[in-house]
């Protein structure tokens, strides 16, 4: 299952009573599937109770426990940096299937080193990560990797961080179609 979600960043805000969260204040963030999509629930502690006595509320696919820190202004970069960070984004947009072990390594290794916090998931096959300094969430497939795989996908992982390849460049609209070379069947993109 290949799929790019779309899930907006930790919210300032209660969803339920339009309170804006303090700092330091302990919230609840809950994700719902709905249909092909999830949506994300930021909730103070007075709505997550109300919700969670109420037996008509929809069952979360995954569910948190937070203290609010507001998001810092992003310093200016001068040079794109091109780190483990910012390479699980760019396969995460390119949503390519090749790089599914990858993305999943990258998740991993940011895991370990507290970028990526692990939250619960109902959906087996499915990793939900939260990025610990802004609160944005990522959904990683888990390709149930064997001993003998992690060698070449550690290899590659270093290879694209360490510069030496890059992860193909999203599609553009204008790269409809491509021939493939050949006489084999016409690839086509899709935004």
């Amino acid at each position: 299952m290949q799929q790019d979600w779309n899930i907006r960043s930790r919210a300032e805000v209660c969803d339920a009573t339009g309170k804006p969260f303090q700092e330091g204040e302990i919230f609840y963030t809950a994700l719902f599937r709905e249909e092909d999509e999830f949506r994300r629930a930021d909730l103070c502690e007075e709505a997550w109770t109300a919700r969670s006595t109420d037996p008509a509320a929809p069952v979360a696919f995954s569910s948190w426990r937070s203290k609010f820190e507001p998001p810092a202004p992003p310093p200016p970069e001068p040079l794109p940096r091109d780190d483990a960070e910012g390479m699980l984004r760019r396969l995460l947009e390119s949503n390519d299937p090749a790089h599914v072990n990858t993305r999943y390594l990258l998740a991993v290794m940011l895991e370990r080193k507290r970028v990526l916090r692990p939250q619960p998931s109902v959906e087996k096959g499915i990793l939900v990560y939260e990025l610990a300094r802004t609160g944005e969430t990522f959904l990683i497939v888990d390709p149930a990797l064997s001993l003998a795989d992690l060698v070449a996908v550690q290899e590659e992982v270093s290879a694209l961080l360490s510069g030496l390849s890059a992860p193909p460049p999203a599609p553009s609209e204008s790269e409809a179609s491509v021939e493939a070379s050949e006489g084999d069947a016409a690839v086509t993109s899709a935004s």
